[in-house]
C-alpha cells in the first residue's frame, strides 16, 4: 500500500474515545510511571462498543467475504486504489492478501480488546511476532528480550533472526529492570520484547516500569499477551505493540491457528506498505472464513476467561494444600502476585494456567499419565486455552528449543508441568478427578514436599 494511503483501522461507535488518551493513563512523575487503575476500563465493554457488522441480507451475523480479489466499477477506481487515494477505510478492496473485509472486522475487535487504535490479524501467532520484530528492526538492529519465552519465540530471536536478518538479541531476566536498562544499546536497540505472563514459568512482567525504561531510551516495547487476554491490557500500561497467538484462549476450541498485531494505526499501516511492509510482503494472510468464526467467539471471551481463571485459582490453592509445588500468579505467595493484582483488569482473575513442579521429567510424565489415563482429568497435549484441560512437560516439549542451560536461566525445571485449566464439567467434578491423581501419587511416594 502506498505511503499516501492511510486506511482507517479506528473503531467505530466511540470505542477509541472510550479507550482514553494514553497520556492520561501513563504519567511520568519523579521518574516513575503512575498507572491509572485498570479497573476503570473493561475490555468486554470495549469490544461491545466496536462496530457491529451485519450480514449482506440483514443477518445478525456478518457475511463472509471469501473472495481473493475484488472487482471495480471502472479502471480509474482501480488506478486510484493503487496510488493510495482509495482504500479499506472507504470500503474499497483490491486483494485479500492486503485487506479483506471479514479479516478487517476481526482486527477491529482485537483492537477493541487491547485498547489500541488498530490491529491486523495473521495466519499464526509466530507470523505476528516475526512480522513485528522485522518491521521494527532492520539489518544490524538489536533486540533486548526476556530469557523466559515460548520456545518458538526464543528460537526466532536466538537463531533465525541473526542468521537471516542480521538482527541480534540480548536475553535478560525481565524481572531485573537494571539488567534490562544495561542491555539496551543506545542507537542500536530497537525493541524490548517480553511476555506479559511468561511461558511456561508464569513470571509476571512489570509492564509500566519496563515501558518507562524503554521509552526513555527510544526503544519500542512489544508484549506477547497470549497468556492473559482480558486479564491484562499491555498497551494501556505503556506497551507500544501487543501480539497474540489467537490460537489459544481467544479461539478457545483448539481448532484454529491465528495471530494478531495490535498497536498504533501508524505502525499497523506501515506494516502494510507496498514497498517496506512485512505484513504486505511476507503475506501471513488470515483466511476470512476463520476470521468469521473468531469474530463470533470474541463476544464470549470475557466469560470464558473468568471461568478459566476461577478454576485455575481454586485448583492451585487446593493442590498447594495437598503438598504439591504449585506456581500460579493468583496465589499470594507468587513473587509477582501483588504486581499482577495492581495491573489486572477487574473481575477477570489471574489467568487460566498453573504449573506443578514435579522436579524430574520422569515424575512429570508419570503425573500426567495418571491425570489423563487414570483420573480422566484433561489431555496430554501442547497448546492452551482449550475448554478441556491440557497439560505438558514444558522442558521436553514447548520449551525444547532452549538448551539445558537456557532452561535453567529461564527457571524451567525438568519436571515442570504446565496445566491449561479447562472449564467443562463442574468445578467439584473436576477437582475430584485431580484429587484422585494426587492420592495416587502419595500412595507411590511420588509427591514432592512443598
Amino acid at each position: 500500500m502506498a505511503d499516501t494511503q492511510r486506511p482507517s483501522f479506528l473503531l467505530a461507535g466511540g470505542a477509541v474515545e472510550e479507550r482514553g488518551d494514553l497520556k492520561e493513563i501513563i504519567q511520568k512523575k519523579s521518574g516513575k510511571v503512575a498507572v491509572a487503575s485498570p479497573w476503570e476500563w473493561d475490555p468486554a465493554a470495549s469490544i461491545a462498543s466496536a462496530r457491529h457488522e451485519f450480514g449482506e441480507h440483514g443477518g445478525v451475523n456478518m457475511s463472509i467475504e471469501a473472495s481473493a480479489t475484488f472487482s471495480f466499477m471502472d479502471s480509474e477506481t482501480m488506478r486510484r486504489m493503487f496510488t493510495g487515494e482509495l482504500g479499506p477505510d472507504r470500503d474499497f478492496f483490491i486483494y485479500s492478501r492486503s485487506f479483506n473485509p471479514t479479516v478487517l472486522n476481526l482486527g477491529r475487535l482485537m483492537a477493541a480488546l487491547e485498547g489500541t487504535e488498530a490491529a491486523y490479524c495473521t495466519a499464526s501467532g509466530m507470523a505476528a511476532i516475526s512480522s513485528v520484530l522485522m518491521q521494527l528492526c532492520g539489518s544490524g538492529g538489536h533486540i533486548v528480550a526476556s530469557s523466559a519465552l515460548y520456545g518458538g519465540s526464543h528460537a526466532l530471536l536466538s537463531h533465525f533472526l541473526p542468521k537471516a536478518c542480521n538482527i541480534t538479541t540480548t536475553m535478560v531476566d525481565i524481572g531485573d529492570v537494571s539488567a534490562v536498562k544495561n542491555a539496551i544499546v543506545e542507537g542500536k536497540t530497537k525493541v524490548l520484547y517480553f511476555e506479559a505472563i511468561s511461558n511456561p514459568t508464569l513470571t509476571v512482567a512489570n509492564i509500566p516500569e519496563l515501558s518507562r525504561v524503554a521509552n526513555e531510551k527510544g526503544v519500542k516495547v512489544v508484549v506477547d499477551n497470549t497468556f492473559a487476554p482480558m486479564v491484562l491490557s499491555p498497551a494501556r500500561l505503556g506497551a507500544d505493540v501487543v501480539v497474540h497467538s489467537i490460537t489459544k484462549f481467544i479461539s478457545g476450541a483448539a481448532d484454529i491457528i491465528a495471530g494478531a498485531v495490535c498497536g498504533p494505526a501508524w505502525f499497523v499501516n506501515s506494516m502494510m506498505d507496498m514497498h517496506h511492509g512485512t505484513l504486505m510482503l511476507l503475506g501471513p494472510t488470515m483466511n476470512p472464513k476463520l476470521a468469521f468464526e473468531l469474530c463470533e467467539r470474541m463476544q464470549h471471551l470475557g466469560l470464558r476467561m473468568k471461568e478459566h481463571g476461577a478454576r485455575a485459582l481454586a485448583f492451585a490453592g487446593r493442590l498447594k494444600k495437598l503438598g504439591l509445588r504449585v506456581i500460579y500468579p493468583g496465589l499470594e505467595d507468587h513473587p509477582q502476585h501483588q504486581l499482577l493484582k495492581s495491573m489486572a483488569n477487574k473481575e477477570y482473575g489471574y489467568g487460566g494456567l498453573l504449573c506443578v513442579d514435579m522436579e524430574t521429567e520422569e515424575k512429570a510424565n508419570r503425573f500426567m499419565n495418571i491425570l489423563q489415563n487414570d483420573a480422566h482429568f484433561g489431555f496430554i497435549a501442547v497448546s492452551l486455552g482449550y475448554y478441556e484441560t491440557l497439560m505438558s512437560c514444558s522442558g521436553s516439549t514447548t520449551s525444547s528449543e532452549l538448551s539445558s542451560e537456557e532452561q535453567r536461566l529461564a527457571g524451567i525445571s525438568p519436571g515442570l508441568v504446565r496445566i491449561s485449566v479447562g472449564y467443562v464439567g463442574t468445578l467439584e467434578q473436576r477437582w475430584s478427578q485431580l484429587e484422585k491423581a494426587v492420592c495416587h501419587l502419595k500412595e507411590h511416594g511420588l509427591l514432592l514436599k512443598n
